[in-house]
């Protein structure tokens, strides 16, 4: 089968935001405008296309990455199959509890589209899905959506991007009006006016700019123009020679400066209203990259750890990187994958050469968020999914079996945030094991694990709403009632001293002993660096063999903690004298010697505990400022800065996890429930004393 769109005719973009900026609706527009939906959908109607889950539809909000696929021609051009592009969108979720969707969607994708609301500018969450397209060096193109709002400007926005996101942000268009006066886009380009007329906006007619806005437009578009010319040494030339540089180059230079991120056009409408998305389309083929506009993929040699490369072509060996696992109730297990080079046939056999494992591709589709087209080959830059791999999770790569490559993995944020839970039938025992199970499969962020002490179950995410969906699911999906316990926090322990210690475990019984004898020391870590084990042992004081045994023991002790049996965190520890018996010494007992030593050497080290520290931002009325910041004070928060926007007041505030359990509510009773907050995880910091004295007095009872 033939490729349908050469390469460079594809776009894989993400479409990334704070919660409630408006991707959602601003996807179902593009869907809309492109001819792959006949209806709009809407989200309060709960008719998203993207949007498919119950819950998301249930509570207004995207809670899983959904992949579709539309196709556009520029406004102007001939509508011909040859003028056509293939752009593949991911709508992510704007919610911090879902920032694992966030960050696999940005590692296979190629450019994103950042919305912003055009009230509020850059939000908390805009700075942190910025940080991770950073991350990735993903170009990207924003649109400042909801300019028909009360309150909204396209100078305050762009203002608050250029101050907290990027200087490089260029203004590609001005809007005509604002709030209830918003009547269309200038293109500082083409300087004309373009205008959305009919029923849901799908004519666009162009005019000239009206008189009152025609010296402000030239202004922006000088600025426009000096930033293109600074990127291209002929343009410059051109320009400061005072001759006429086309559109079609201005449009050349500003698309290779967007996908060298050197510049980030932004452009400006109103989702809901149907005003801007055509031209939001034009903007994904003008500005943002084709699979061969960036750099090869790199991966390592499995066998040798060489670096590789694999150009985005279709003769390349095969190289794909599953970036989601999903359950679908109807065919089983999808594994969703971003193909970067070689083509795939259905019925091929490839190599999972993270695991070593081949798996073969029985079917391969392509999604529409929950709906499936089988196609019978794929080809570089297409992003698809197949069904029933056995090995193959999150972040490993698929590629050919005689040219093996590993993809670099994809990093996941740690869990801040834990329930118990246990079903409420012997009945439903088993079938909630399988049902976790499958669920952390399909996200890294949530994790199970048994609790040894009462044998109960402890599921951890990365927030009540995170853990609330998750239980919801089990509910509905797979039908098993739970009892639910309250949430804990994920606290660690770290230390904050260097200390030695020695592990020495003797058991002298009728026949053969056990002899393991450890010297340990322990250091401090940089924050975030996590456990490091180092082996110092020399001229074989510990035989070879035991020393994976010592390092298992220190591991497991690791885990359990000392101060409070939370895991240790941020410490090296290195392994650099002991003693060894010719018959006694086995495996277990340097497993145990190195346990023992570890949690001596941790005690003598200045031990303290670690708490999740959560940034957040509340929007309230004015008049119940004081309540609010002191309510938050209560709560040991830390103010950072307070704003007023309009008629409200903005607090940006730092507090522990601990103290924020059930805050929504509070804040609802505080301010007649018209205050509302965005929580995200910040740091781990170290819990005051008097308090950490009661998490270990809890603890132990």
């Amino acid at each position: 089968m033939a490729r349908a769109y050469p390469i460079e005719r594809y776009r894989d973009i993400g479409i990334i935001a704070h919660i409630d900026a408006g991707k959602t609706t601003t996807t179902e527009r593009v869907l809309f405008y492109s001819g792959i939906t006949y209806k709009v959908g809407d989200i309060d109607e709960g008719t998203t296309v993207t949007d498919w889950m119950e819950q998301e539809r249930e509570r207004g909000i995207t809670i899983t990455a959904a992949a579709v696929t539309c196709f556009w021609t520029p406004l102007g051009t001939e509508k011909k199959k040859e003028n056509e592009y293939r752009i593949n969108i991911i709508d992510t979720p704007g919610h911090i509890d879902f920032t694992a969707e966030v960050q696999r969607s940005l590692r296979v994708l190629d450019g994103a589209v950042v919305v912003f609301d055009g009230v509020a500018g850059v939000e908390p969450q805009s700075e942190t899905v910025w940080r991770q397209a950073d991350r990735f060096s993903v170009p990207r193109v924003c649109f400042i959506n909801k300019m028909d709002r009360t309150g909204a400007s396209f100078k305050d926005s762009l203002e608050s991007i250029w101050k907290k996101l990027s200087p490089n942000a260029v203004a590609v268009q001005l809007p005509i009006g604002s709030e209830d006066k918003f009547e269309g886009v200038i293109d500082l380009l083409t300087m004309k006016a373009l205008r959305f007329e009919g029923d849901l906006g799908e004519q666009v007619t162009i005019e000239e700019i009206p008189p009152v806005l025609k010296k402000q437009s030239q202004e922006w578009r000088e600025k426009l123009v000096e930033k293109i010319v600074a990127e291209d040494a002929g343009l410059l030339e051109k320009y400061l020679a005072k001759e006429e540089i086309s559109i079609k180059d201005l449009r050349r230079v500003l698309r290779k400066a967007t996908v060298s991120y050197k510049l980030i056009p932004v452009l400006c409408g109103a989702s809901l209203r149907n005003k801007g998305i055509q031209l939001l389309l034009d903007a994904i083929v003008y500005y943002l990259p084709s699979p061969i506009d960036l750099p090869s993929v790199k991966g390592t040699d499995p066998k040798t750890g060489e670096i590789i490369e694999r150009k985005p072509s279709d003769t390349e060996p095969f190289a794909a990187l599953a970036f989601k696992i999903a359950t679908d109730p109807y065919v089983g297990t999808l594994t969703y994958f971003r193909v970067y080079s070689g083509s795939l046939t259905r019925g091929s056999y490839l190599l999972n050469s993270t695991t070593g494992e081949k798996e073969r591709i029985g079917r391969i589709l392509r999604m529409h968020a929950n709906q499936r087209e089988e196609v019978s080959e794929i080809f570089a830059g297409d992003i698809a999914a197949t069904i029933g791999l056995k090995s193959t999770s999150t972040g490993h790569t698929l590629c050919d079996e005689a040219q093996p490559i590993v993809l670099e993995k994809i990093v996941f944020p740690e869990p801040v945030i834990s329930i118990r839970i246990e079903p409420k039938t012997k009945v439903d025992q088993e079938k909630m094991a399988t049902a976790l199970k499958k669920l952390a499969e399909e996200d890294p962020t949530f994790q199970v694990k048994g609790d040894p002490e009462t044998g109960e179950t402890i599921i951890s995410g990365m927030g009540e709403l995170h853990l609330d969906i998750i239980t919801d699911r089990m509910r509905r999906e797979f039908k098993i009632e739970g009892n639910v316990g309250r949430p804990q926090v994920a606290y660690k322990e770290t230390i904050k001293a260097q200390a030695e210690a020695e592990g020495k475990y003797i058991r002298q019984s009728g026949g053969r002993g056990q002899y393991g004898h450890v010297f340990l020391r322990v250091e401090p870590k940089e924050r975030g660096e996590g456990f490091e084990f180092i082996n110092e042992i020399k001229g074989g004081v510990i035989p070879r063999e035991f020393i994976p045994a010592v390092e298992k023991g220190v591991k497991e002790a690791v885990e359990k903690g000392v101060v409070a049996g939370y895991p240790i965190v941020d410490l090296s520890t290195t392994l650099y004298d002991g003693s060894f018996h010719e018959v006694d010494s086995s495996e277990i007992a340097f497993k145990i010697a190195g346990s023992i030593a570890l949690q001596e050497a941790v005690k003598r080290a200045k031990p303290i505990l670690l708490e999740p520290i959560m940034r957040l931002e509340v929007i309230i009325p004015s008049e119940f400022f004081g309540d609010t910041i002191s309510d938050l004070a209560a709560r040991r928060g830390k103010i950072e800065e307070t704003k007023d926007r309009l008629r409200s007041k903005l607090i940006e505030a730092q507090a522990p996890l601990a103290e924020m359990f059930g805050y929504a509510t509070a804040l609802r009773s505080l301010t007649e429930g018209r205050g509302t907050f965005t929580m995200e995880f910040h740091r781990y910091e170290e819990v005051p004393e008097n308090i950490a004295q009661e998490i270990i007095v809890g603890k132990r009872k």
